[in-house]
């Protein structure tokens, strides 16, 4: 009879460990999640004033300036830290497609190219793109965790039970993993 009321408590204490440690996990991915979403904002927050300092030096590159502006209006009603993973990665690939576009408008200029106002920007999005890449790598090293619990046995009874599920990973391609590059 002990014996049984021995497996049972170990059972419940399992049971409760894992339970606390789900939550514990779902926590840390939501919280990494944010953590690229702030990053991304930095980068965001970057890119009218790279434009503003391109703009002086290629007034009649319009089209890059209006993909720009568009970009950014749509920005305004979106909280960056609410998106899903998925949401992030397609903003993430947007944002680098401008920066792209940015940077081959600067390599007309050879003027804007030594400015010490286009310089350190580039600085900055150079920071901004480090900070990124960390973000990125500790949601997925978070994400991992959490996903072996939810699919390991016999967590993943106790993540059944309380509908845990699996998070993506944050995945982009190897065109977006690229940095934006200025050739000098």
């Amino acid at each position: 009879m002990w014996f049984l009321i021995g497996i049972a408590l170990l059972v419940i204490f399992y049971g409760i460990f894992t339970y606390n440690r789900l939550v514990s996990l779902s926590q840390q991915v939501k919280e990494a999640r944010a953590g690229i979403a702030t990053v991304l904002k930095q980068r965001f927050d970057l890119i009218p004033n790279l434009v503003e300092t391109v703009k002086g030096y290629a007034k009649h590159e319009k089209e890059v300036f209006e993909k720009v502006t568009k970009f950014r209006s749509g920005l305004q009603d979106k909280e960056l830290s609410k998106l899903s993973t998925k949401e992030l990665a397609d903003l993430t690939a947007k944002s680098t497609e401008i920066l792209r576009s940015i940077m081959v408008v600067v390599e007309n200029y050879p003027d804007l190219q030594a400015s010490r106002n286009f310089l350190d920007l580039q600085e900055s999005l150079d920071r901004i793109e480090e900070k990124l890449e960390r973000a990125r790598r500790f949601y997925n090293a978070v994400v991992r965790d959490y996903n072996s619990l939810v699919l390991g046995f016999p967590s993943n009874i106790i993540a059944g039970l309380f509908k845990f599920a699996q998070e993506d990973y944050f995945e982009v391609t190897e065109e977006e993993r690229k940095a934006p590059q200025v050739k000098f």
